[in-house]
């Protein structure tokens, strides 16, 4: 899962992403502007803003992105402890809110209820389609009762495979949402891992879930 961060606080910055790196693909702005200019060319699962942002504030960046029709979820960090601000922020349309100091601990069962309810997982932090389920709290995989054992870039893309069930993906989606802007577009990483990822999940089954969509991806079959 892919997270942006929007914190002009660096220290805040520095600690949120080394609190949700071993778990989520971070990108991490420092004004809404760039906030709003990383919205117009990535996709994201979910994202962090502060309230008191330079330039751009937060309320602003959520207006923005109501004209864009983006519906990601978002979730609002602030210093101001006011009910009239929290009423205000929730209304503008942010999903959720936080003040701090922030607790991590709460910060990331946040972000999980944010995630599950993005995709209709409302009482659950299981994923599944067919016989295949994927526990994104534990990281756990099974199927057909048998417990699959994945090496994090396999988790992660198997979970966003199973987010996307039955849509197609292409490698360019994916390279964007599971590694980052580093990795070259014409690199064959998205296919080696998508090879690691049906020879544990589809290759000892009967039925093969990992459809090739030739020319464009890959595809879960539901």
């Amino acid at each position: 899962m892919k997270l942006l961060i929007i914190e002009d606080d660096k220290d805040m910055a520095r600690a949120l992403k080394s609190s949700l790196k071993n778990d989520y693909l971070l990108d991490l702005v420092y004004s809404g502007e760039d906030g709003l200019s990383q919205l117009s060319i990535n996709e994201y699962d979910l994202i962090i803003l502060d309230y008191m942002l330079p330039g751009i504030n937060g309320l602003e960046v959520i207006e923005e992105l109501r004209k864009r029709k983006l519906a990601t979820p978002k979730l609002m960090l602030t210093g101001i402890d006011a009910i009239d601000v929290k009423v205000l922020t929730l209304d503008s349309g942010s999903d959720d809110y936080l003040v701090k100091p922030v607790h991590m601990r709460e910060l990331k069962a946040r972000i999980r209820l944010l995630l599950r309810r993005q995709c209709n997982q409302l009482s659950s932090n299981i994923l599944s389609t067919g016989d295949l389920f994927v526990d994104i709290t534990s990281r756990t995989v099974s199927r057909e009762d048998k417990k699959i054992f994945l090496q994090r870039k396999e988790f992660d893309l198997l979970e966003y495979f199973v987010r996307n069930a039955g849509k197609v993906l292409t490698r360019s989606m994916i390279l964007d949402h599971i590694w980052d802007s580093s990795y070259d577009s014409f690199t064959n990483v998205v296919d080696v891992h998508v090879n690691y990822l049906r020879k544990k999940i589809d290759k000892p089954f009967q039925k093969h879930l990992i459809k090739t969509i030739h020319g464009t991806g890959y595809k879960l079959d539901i």
